[in-house]
């Protein structure tokens, strides 16, 4: 038998460990019945935290925006999902204002009496949306339906009075399915995070994103389910891109308090590792030990994020732990800080151990906080791509929602 430690990144706290850790002993235990999946949590006790409750923020006095973002010019689905990660209601807005102005501006055109307003059938169906017979048999679909279907009701429900408000009474224009059923789940999943955001990310892989909104366009009646943007709702999304990146940077400003106190887990865990991280070191090096004295085999590093940093300059000691044959870093920075001369216990230019056990490095291309190794150390690290089909950040807390990477390491593994 075979023993992964499971050593998780930045940002990560108890409940979102325990969640990542379900995925990955369901995630392997499909693909390798014989593999026993550890515990290796340094969060807790080594992560970061504003110990002062926030006293060296700045007290906001003027709401001034940046400006000079540039515009988008490309219908990039995950720039559409990157912003609808925002504001899950703005591809429904261009839209209304698209079809208003083919309108012609002036009033609503009204309808005779007796004659359903064809909005009001898009959001009375929108109200009753369901995901009732969604299952892949206990896989990660299973879990999305799971986390996003208590909260599809007040999604839909909000959907459903902006298509009224907006649209009501206006002449029919193709393509409201796709942008309204999108619009559904990402408030739903929105909601599932908490309503200001600090609840637990959910780990959705791009595959299972776009099944759930699949089967939310056909039940709103829409067709073609493989185009992202169809009809009069093409270009819609790069309207709503361009519009909303200027105010976002005031948003920021405004709201700056919030969004720091809400990063300093990942972003304060990356600091904090920089001078503190030997405890991080430590609680590997136990997990380690734990697993090779409970006899259950070869043992196995399965490290995300600063994770696998953490583990990396772990190996990389004079005298690093025994037993593990095989370290897998999964959305990681150790190549790109190796090359910045960054890592604690291996310099710049400087070999691998001669000791230093086979290295899979997995990554993927959105993921702007996964890098490759190959390059950076011939012949000592082998770089396994996946496409969760996610925008960036999400791409970086998808991987273990992603079966790809599991069917990946199935035969990696020692046995």
């Amino acid at each position: 038998m075979t023993s992964v430690v499971f050593v998780h990144g930045t940002g990560v706290r108890a409940k979102s460990y325990e969640k990542s850790f379900a995925r990955v002993m369901s995630g392997l235990g499909r693909v390798r019945a014989d593999v026993r999946v550890a515990r290796c949590f340094w969060g807790e006790e080594h992560g970061a935290s504003l110990g002062l409750g926030g006293a060296s923020l700045p007290v906001r006095t003027k709401n001034r925006g940046l400006g000079g973002d540039g515009a988008l010019d490309e219908d990039d689905p995950l720039a559409v999902w990157a912003l609808l990660e925002v504001d899950p209601l703005a591809e429904l807005r261009e839209f209304a204002e698209a079809a208003k102005a083919r309108r012609g501006g002036g009033s609503r055109a009204g309808f005779a009496p007796g004659r359903q307003d064809p909005w009001q059938v898009v959001a009375d169906t929108a109200r009753g949306l369901s995901l009732e017979g969604v299952a892949d048999g206990g896989g990660s679909l299973d879990e999305l339906v799971s986390d996003i279907a208590p909260h599809l009701g007040a999604a839909g429900g909000r959907v459903a009075q902006e298509i009224s408000r907006a649209l009501g009474g206006t002449p029919p224009a193709d393509g409201i399915e796709p942008i309204a059923a999108r619009a559904v789940y990402a408030l739903a999943v929105q909601r599932a995070e908490g309503p200001r955001g600090d609840g637990e990310p959910l780990a959705v892989d791009g595959a299972d994103r776009d099944t759930v909104v699949g089967v939310l366009t056909d039940r709103l009646g829409g067709a073609g389910r493989g185009g992202f943007v169809a009809g009069a709702a093409k270009g819609v999304a790069v309207r709503a891109l361009n519009s909303y990146l200027s105010p976002l940077s005031s948003l920021a400003h405004t709201f700056r308090g919030g969004i720091t106190k809400g990063a300093v887990p990942a972003s304060g865990d990356i600091l904090r590792y920089q001078v503190r991280g030997a405890g991080v070191r430590a609680a590997i090096r136990t997990a380690v030990r734990e697993a090779t004295e409970s006899g259950a085999g070869p043992v196995v590093l399965l490290a995300h994020s600063l994770g696998g940093i953490a583990c990396v300059d772990l190996l990389a000691e004079p005298e690093p732990p025994a037993g593990v044959e095989l370290l897998v870093t999964v959305g990681s920075q150790a190549p790109f800080l190796y090359e910045l001369d960054a890592l604690t216990a291996l310099r710049r230019d400087d070999p691998l151990p001669a000791a230093f056990p086979r290295w899979l490095n997995v990554y993927d291309e959105q993921d702007l906080l996964g890098f490759v190794g190959e390059k950076v150390f011939p012949d000592r690290v082998t770089d396994l791509r996946v496409n969760t089909r996610q925008p960036f950040p999400r791409a970086h807390t998808s991987y273990f929602a992603h079966q790809r990477l599991y069917d990946l390491l199935a035969p990696e593994l020692p046995k």
